[in-house]
């Protein structure tokens, strides 16, 4: 028999490839289609699914790892209207308002399925709502997150707070919103018929193992210091406003910052527009005879005057179609030196002063330290100020400028110009934050000192300080004066503007002083905004208080 007659008897091979691709797909619909109910039964026991991952919003610490704001639950209650019936709910009295009842009692018979009855209530009211869950099975309690600030008001204005749904409204809970929140994540797991579950596959949300940790400079044993003693002298004053700041002058690390009146970040009563301004960054005043040394400062570097030059200063001088007048607009104070135009505090010798700088000139100077600019601290509603423009110094405003007046200033601006002169003409950007860590771990940020540019030669800041020194031995700061250690200072006495000039007995009382004189470590500014005890001038208002935080903040260092 040939070959080719043995292939015709066992057929065509074709014939058996189409026969066998046809059972196999065949098989494969079969399996898919209509699977065997023992396989159905074990795939149940290998499956993918999603899990949540729990998360915390992040910490914020003072300077020495102190915790101010950490996160923790309280109990939230909520019900099923569909589990109610209409006649229970009025032992909800009491508890909700009626504007809730109402809402719960028009849901009932609807799809309604979630209605809040509180957020974040208190220990007793907890008790209230349980032991209600027997009558009224709807009712449903829920762990929410809450933000715990761990010393109630104080630092209320830098920390800020947060709302119902843990973002942060103000502050540095607002400002580091992004880097706290640590929102929760996801990852994607594989179960299997053993019963152990392994992630799929790495990601971001997996990562996030760390609690994040906003560090500040503050210390929280000085702005204690600084808030306990502002708050007596607003209220012994019945001040509008009152500030304290306290910087290291050498590198722009703000220490402490208060501001009066304050809140509480839990009580949603306390949150008044007023309250909840923080004046230190965000409130523009004429700061008065504070601003003096800054601009003779200017003037010595420009020439404008001599150290040794001596004024003739009546009790009052008129420039333009206006008088400038001493703040006692009774006694001339005769010939004056250059020093003594600090020392006494002259209006009328600084007056003259001012009139002689170029406008442009001084303009650019003042805006090279910071005035009518932003500011780069890392807090939200940082207020630029009002600087006018060199064709607006008309007629008396030059003169007005000189003496702290006709533009306004925030105090974080002054305090920060002012640090220029005590560390020698270098103008550091102002700081308050030391350090960011996210979620995974990583420094985000880290705040450490940054000199913006050099305003002012070591030597005519050197006869500044000297000349501030003898505000508190010889004139208008002296009580500021403490046996505890040597401070430099000045005193300052701001009319407030309004709608067609100033107003009639509204004043700010300031001073601003450093210490120790010789090496100052402490720069601090207190303002007291408007008080109407009778009291106003900055060397009453304000110096005594500059005189006793220094000497408790010496104790805090004694005891350290």
């Amino acid at each position: 028999m040939s070959s080719s007659q043995r292939l015709r008897r066992a057929g065509n091979p074709w014939i058996i490839f189409a026969g066998l691709f046809i059972t196999i797909g065949i098989t494969l619909i079969a399996r898919h289609c209509y699977p065997n109910p023992r396989v159905v039964e074990q795939s149940r026991h290998q499956y993918w699914k999603r899990v949540n991952l729990n998360s915390t919003r992040g910490i914020i610490q003072d300077v020495k790892n102190n915790a101010l704001v950490i996160s923790d639950t309280l109990p939230a209650f909520a019900i099923d209207p569909s589990m109610v019936s209409a006649d229970k709910l009025n032992k909800l009295s009491g508890l909700v308002s009626e504007d809730i009842i109402e809402k719960i009692r028009a849901a009932i018979g609807t799809n309604r399925r979630f209605i809040w009855l509180k957020h974040k209530v208190s220990t007793e009211e907890a008790k209230q709502f349980r032991a209600l869950m027997s009558d009224l099975r709807g009712i449903r309690e829920i762990e929410e997150p809450y933000r715990k600030y761990t010393n109630q008001k104080l630092m209320s204005h830098v920390l800020g707070f947060c709302d119902n749904d843990n973002r942060g409204q103000a502050g540095i809970e607002q400002a580091w919103d992004t880097t706290l929140y640590n929102p929760p994540g996801q990852k994607i797991v594989v179960r299997r018929a053993s019963g152990q579950a392994s992630s799929l596959m790495e990601n971001e949300s997996e990562k996030r193992t760390t609690t994040p940790v906003i560090t500040l400079t503050l210390d929280t044993r000085i702005q204690y210091v600084l808030e306990k003693h502002l708050l007596r002298t607003a209220e012994e004053n019945a001040a509008k406003w009152a500030v304290a700041v306290c910087m290291n002058p050498n590198t722009g690390e703000i220490l402490a910052m208060a501001s009066y009146p304050t809140y509480d970040p839990t009580d949603r009563r306390s949150l008044t527009m007023e309250a909840l301004s923080n004046a230190v960054i965000s409130r523009g005043y004429e700061p008065g005879s504070t601003f003096k040394p800054i601009y003779l400062g200017l003037a010595l570097e420009k020439g404008i005057v001599k150290k040794d030059e001596v004024f003739f200063c009546p009790a009052k001088l008129k420039v333009a179609d206006r008088y400038i007048r001493e703040s006692d607009a009774r006694v001339a104070l005769g010939n004056v030196d250059t020093a003594s135009l600090l020392i006494k505090s002259s209006n009328v010798g600084m007056a003259q002063i001012g009139i002689r700088a170029n406008k442009s000139s001084m303009y650019e100077s003042l805006r090279s330290l910071g005035f009518g600019q932003d500011s780069d601290i890392e807090l939200p509603g940082a207020a630029r100020g009002i600087l006018p423009y060199p064709e607006n110094w008309r007629g008396v405003t030059p003169a007005n400028i000189a003496i702290g007046q006709g533009f306004a200033v925030t105090p974080l601006q002054l305090i920060t110009a002012m640090a220029a002169i005590v560390n020698g003409g270098k103008l550091m950007s102002p700081y308050i934050v030391k350090e960011a860590v996210n979620s995974l771990g990583e420094v985000v940020y880290r705040g450490e000192p940054k000199v913006m540019r050099e305003v002012m030669t070591p030597e005519t800041t050197a006869w500044i300080r000297s000349a501030m020194r003898k505000v508190i031995l010889e004139g208008t700061g002296k009580r500021a004066a403490t046996t505890i250690t040597d401070v430099a200072g000045k005193t300052g006495t701001a009319q407030v503007a309004g709608k067609g000039g100033y107003q009639p007995g509204k004043y700010v009382g300031s001073f601003i002083g450093f210490w120790p004189y010789e090496e100052p470590k402490y720069l601090m500014l207190i303002v007291i905004g408007e008080p109407s005890k009778g009291r106003y001038y900055g060397g009453d208002v304000a110096a005594p208080v500059f005189k006793s935080i220094v000497e408790e903040m010496a104790e805090l260092e004694y005891f350290s």
